[in-house]
């Protein structure tokens, strides 16, 4: 178990294996449990490194609404790729931790060799619609949270293998983190210049036109459909969902 702090907020990370960086980020309402069944084949060849989010797992939940932002995500992930000496990493995530992976190579786009999107979206560019998601979505989760505390949640794949401290964390990180507020991500598909795989379960209907969008936006990507799998695509079918990551980190460039 490993941790970095900043600004007083102490950020859980774990890292395994010897080789290029991987980091991977989990989705809104999981942590980096969720990878469990990617450790062992991700970590033979590369430094692979998971965390958990601010208001998630083992980080902490600070009281003040203000640290829980995509600016203090991306910030965190530099910070984590910065205790591990890693200049630059593969940077992956599932679903909030896509879009988190995005909005790292906008700010970060030197420190980023590969993305891998999985059951992600990337925004929205329409006001209304991201006015939609937030008053559909985010909003009523916070809501939820701090109304019924962690049973909130439910039962997901990717949430029930996960554990919690702070319904109170995970409500301001649905407020900042979760709910969208520009354009800025959806904006920059069609300037990524690196290699990037784009992968989606089979019945994840919610992200199958943004996997599509991603994919047809990103110059060069590759997609990949995961089949008899949902949200959780690395949970609901490992085997299938390893082999296209293996394959794909296996066309990567080296060196």
């Amino acid at each position: 178990m490993s941790s970095v702090v900043r600004d007083g907020v102490e950020i859980f990370y774990e890292a395994s294996g010897e080789g290029p960086a991987i980091l991977l980020s989990h989705g809104y309402g999981a942590t980096s449990q969720m990878w469990a069944g990617q450790l062992e084949l991700l970590s033979r060849n590369h430094r692979l490194i998971v965390w958990d989010m601010r208001g998630h797992g083992r980080t902490d939940s600070p009281e003040d609404p203000s640290c829980y932002s995509e600016a203090e995500t991306v910030e965190d992930m530099a910070a984590i790729l910065d205790a591990e000496g890693a200049e630059r990493a593969i940077i992956g995530g599932l679903s909030l931790g896509g879009y988190m992976s995005l909005a790292f190579n906008v700010a970060y786009p030197e420190r980023t060799q590969a993305l891998m999107l999985f059951d992600t979206g990337p925004g929205y560019n329409n006001p209304k619609a991201r006015e939609g998601w937030n008053t559909g979505m985010a909003i009523p989760r916070a809501e939820a949270l701090e109304r019924d505390g962690l049973a909130a949640l439910g039962g997901s794949e990717e949430v029930r293998v996960s554990t919690h401290r702070s319904a109170a964390g995970l409500a301001r990180a649905a407020r900042g983190m979760l709910a969208q507020f520009d354009n800025r991500i959806i904006q920059s598909l069609s300037s990524i210049d690196k290699p990037t795989l784009v992968l989606v379960g089979e019945n994840d209907e919610p992200f199958l036109a943004g996997t599509d969008y991603m994919a047809n936006k990103i110059p060069g990507s590759t997609k990949a459909v995961i089949a008899n799998a949902g949200h959780a695509a690395n949970i609901d079918n490992p085997a299938d969902f390893n082999d296209a990551v293996s394959s794909f980190l296996s066309s990567l460039p080296q060196g």
